[in-house]
């Protein structure tokens, strides 16, 4: 920080807002919504939380202008700068608390983060102001107002009730496996052994399971792992269409139900990651075994999740069924050869 007055004068109106606003969004990331009485209005919430948005995205350009050249602003006009910020900042704030649990924790989570990012790019540019000269616009400075920017516009993207909101969580589950199985597909035809080209078969399989490529054992056992984690993408991708079809947000059950098709394709991808890693070599069969039955125990969860869920109808008893018994023929068929293998 420079040593004239100027720059002295804006230091304590900038830190004391940076304090207040770093306080403002560790209660928003920690705290509760405030449950409401009567009947909650979902689209005027929008409009008047959009407005706080923009509002905000504007106060931060003033900011971040004033602070761009020479001469700086006065202490004065600082301070007045600083409250009007840490005014809307609060009002932002304030408006997420006004979204209900009751509206779907799917929803409440994803419009929770917005906020928590543009809370996130307030303290960072303050940060920025703070430690830099205050004489000249910086690349630094330019990026921060840039990433503010940025995260209040994606607030016009968010989902607009808890459906939309699944249905959005639900896309990134089903990207995440899908990842995953292209991982492992592009492994397999990507590994051989070294030594394939100079040895004969006998050899070969005298070698066994080494620690840089799959044993013909191995790529067994990994085949039936595929089944499995193929069945994770086809239960979230025929999931996600029975939500879209099928989800309703009109009933206090329905938004809770959503919610809980959510947690439980949360658990999905995680376990599909675990699974992959373990098949990479040295493949040890006993966690094998263990990462198979825990990503088919949550398959089985999910699904019975589903079957209980009214975007089950009953035409889509069928695909549940199918994986149910995909999910439990490929795992006995894991645990065969992993026994085997042992």
């Amino acid at each position: 920080m420079s040593a004239n007055n100027s720059c002295t004068d804006v230091v304590v109106p900038l830190r004391n807002l940076s304090n207040a606003v770093k306080c403002i969004r560790d209660r928003v990331k920690d705290g509760e919504s405030n449950e409401s009485a009567g009947a909650f209005n979902l689209s005027n919430f929008w409009e008047v939380l959009n407005q706080a948005v923009k509002a905000t995205s504007q106060e931060v350009t003033k900011l971040s202008l004033a602070f761009s050249k020479t001469p700086l602003p006065s202490e004065e006009d600082c301070a007045r700068l600083a409250e009007s910020i840490q005014k809307h900042v609060l009002a932002l704030s304030t408006i997420y608390y006004w979204l209900p649990k009751s509206e779907g924790i799917t929803l409440r989570k994803l419009v929770r983060e917005a906020t928590g990012e543009v809370l996130d790019g307030v303290v960072q540019l303050l940060d920025i102001l703070l430690s830099s000269p205050l004489q000249s616009l910086s690349q630094e400075q330019l990026r921060s107002t840039g990433g503010v920017w940025a995260s209040c516009d994606q607030f016009a993207q968010l989902p607009r009730d808890n459906r939309a909101a699944v249905l959005h969580v639900m896309a990134s589950y089903t990207g995440m496996v899908k990842d995953a199985l292209e991982e492992m597909n592009q492994a397999l035809a990507e590994s051989h052994d070294p030594f394939s080209d100079v040895l004969d078969d006998d050899e070969l399989e005298a070698r066994g399971n080494q620690d840089t490529y799959w044993s013909e054992n191995d790529r067994q056992l990994i085949s039936k792992c595929l089944g499995l984690i193929k069945a994770s993408g086809a239960c979230v991708r025929k999931l996600s269409i029975a939500v879209q079809k099928n989800g309703k947000v009109d009933t206090a059950e329905n938004i809770t139900q959503l919610d809980d098709l959510a947690d439980a394709a949360r658990e999905i991808s995680p376990s599909v990651d675990d699974l992959v890693l373990s098949l990479y070599p040295p493949v040890n069969c006993t966690v094998v075994d263990q990462n198979s039955s825990k990503l088919a125990a949550i398959l089985m969860k999910t699904l019975q999740i589903i079957r209980s869920c009214h975007v089950c109808l009953e035409g889509d008893l069928s695909w549940v069924q199918f994986l149910e018994g995909a999910v439990d023929h490929n795992l006995q068929e894991v645990k065969s050869l992993s026994e085997g293998s042992s």
